[in-house]
């Protein structure tokens, strides 16, 4: 899984902080490492479009192999807040995604307790 961490101009993007971010989403999206080609996370600050007192957002796209992309953002007061809730709020949609292509015909029937394929 290849991943890449940017920032806008109103984040100071350095490489203590793209290590740290790189660890975060490698360590919480393990288990999906294998299905996603890709993982692209952008850290911005909003405060310069008068947003107030939420305005660091994380915006995270994670492409699975043979999928669409997946897009999930989040905001937050800061930029650790908003990176762990854009990640959880992608670990929900990705277990969502596994768990029906799990689920999928021919599993197992209410009816049989196994697949009516199977005899």
């Amino acid at each position: 899984m290849q991943v890449e961490i940017s920032t806008d101009n109103n984040v100071p993007g350095s490489a203590e902080l793209n290590r740290w971010a790189e660890e975060e989403l490698r360590a919480a999206l393990s288990r999906f490492s294998d299905h996603l080609t890709r993982l692209e996370a952008h850290l911005s600050d909003e405060a310069a479009a008068g947003a107030g007192g939420v305005d660091r957002r994380c915006v995270l796209e994670a492409r699975p192999e043979g999928k669409p992309a997946v897009v999930v953002s989040h905001s937050a007061g800061s930029v650790d807040e908003a990176l762990r809730g854009a990640t959880r709020k992608l670990e929900g949609i990705l277990d969502r995604q596994h768990d029906q292509a799990a689920h999928h015909k021919g599993g197992d029937t209410v009816r049989y307790g196994r697949s009516a394929n199977q005899g």
